[in-house]
């Protein structure tokens, strides 16, 4: 297998990492540090979306299942939350910048919000598993441009945290399905 040859970095691109006042230093180059924090920013901001939804249910939940459901979504919320530093941390890691409002993710977030009065318990189940679902496809788009740009360490991360939204979104379908009339 023919090894693949590192392209060392432009001057231009170390200049703009030294004058730069947060610049981090790093290998992966200009374009590479403004692709891969561009994509890791809109997963930021869609964890923030979807962490905040997730609470918002937690809280107004009600019905049989409110012991069950409530638990559920906290624990998935907690997961969800503990997302978001080493995120940010990471698009910092590469030269990047973060995220840095509220309104920076309401202009960034691809997961609706859900300002409803009353939710159904099914309807919010169903509604956070679609949104699980999209942040795992915007997680695939990210790591695909982590491939593009070699950025190994980002691209591993990613890749557990699919796996954590693939869990979450199995559990919401399970927890929303309906028992068959066999009573299975």
């Amino acid at each position: 297998m023919k090894k693949k040859k590192i392209a060392p970095l432009k001057k231009a691109d170390l200049l703009a990492q030294r004058s730069a006042p947060l610049a981090t230093p790093t290998d992966l180059g200009e374009k590479a540090t403004k692709d891969v924090a561009a994509a890791m920013n809109g997963v930021l901001a869609d964890v923030f979306a979807l962490y905040l939804k997730t609470k918002n249910f937690h809280w107004h939940v009600s019905g049989p299942h409110f012991r069950d459901y409530h638990m559920l979504l906290d624990e998935q919320a907690t997961q969800i939350f503990a997302m978001t530093d080493p995120i940010a941390e990471r698009i910092r890691k590469v030269g990047g910048q973060t995220i840095k409002s509220v309104g920076h993710i309401a202009r960034t977030q691809r997961i609706l919000d859900n300002d409803a009065d009353y939710v159904e318990p099914s309807s919010m189940l169903a509604e956070l598993r679609d949104d699980n679902k999209v942040l795992a496809a915007g997680l695939r788009e990210a790591h695909e441009v982590c491939d593009e740009h070699r950025d190994i360490a980002t691209a591993s991360l990613i890749e557990n945290w699919i796996d954590e939204t693939e869990q979450r979104t199995w559990f919401l379908f399970e927890a929303g399905r309906r028992a068959d009339s066999s009573g299975h």
